[in-house]
């Protein structure tokens, strides 16, 4: 197999589950990119910004844009951490009360993207995408 047209699905696969997901998010003026951090911290509570960028390995302008437009739209809010330059995050009230809503409407739009395969095959998917990585020599 051809690795580069094997990522190239991959990536046209992932594309494709993020528009869904958008289009799915909609009715709650979320994005998908929105709902990753809305998802994280309803299940680890709050997180500073770099522990959610670390944790989603995207770069930490992005993130920060994209919860500057959560703060402004109150799904979340950021206080200041240990230091000054340290934000911690969390979920408004009214976001907790709304999350099972969003949620809901997102597992059924991960039902239909992953309803061709089997439970062993999921089993199988998620061995590999946990086996899927880049090692990077930090020295």
């Amino acid at each position: 197999m051809d690795p580069s047209k094997l990522l190239h699905l991959f990536n046209q696969k992932q594309r494709l589950l993020m528009k869904e997901l958008n289009d799915c998010l909609k009715p709650f003026d979320l994005y998908s990119s929105q709902w990753t951090i809305l998802y994280i911290l309803y299940e680890k509570g709050k997180m500073t910004q770099t522990e959610i960028w670390q944790y989603l390995k995207v770069e930490a302008p992005t993130t920060t844009r994209t919860l500057v437009r959560m703060e402004k739209s109150g799904w979340i809010t950021r206080g200041i951490g240990k230091d000054k330059r340290e934000r911690v995050v969390e979920l408004t009230e009214s976001a907790m009360q709304t999350f099972p809503q969003v949620l809901s409407a997102v597992k059924v739009t991960e039902k239909q993207f992953l309803e061709n395969l089997s439970e062993d095959e999921l089993s199988i998917f998620e061995e590999l995408l946990v086996k899927l990585t880049i090692e990077r020599d930090e020295s």
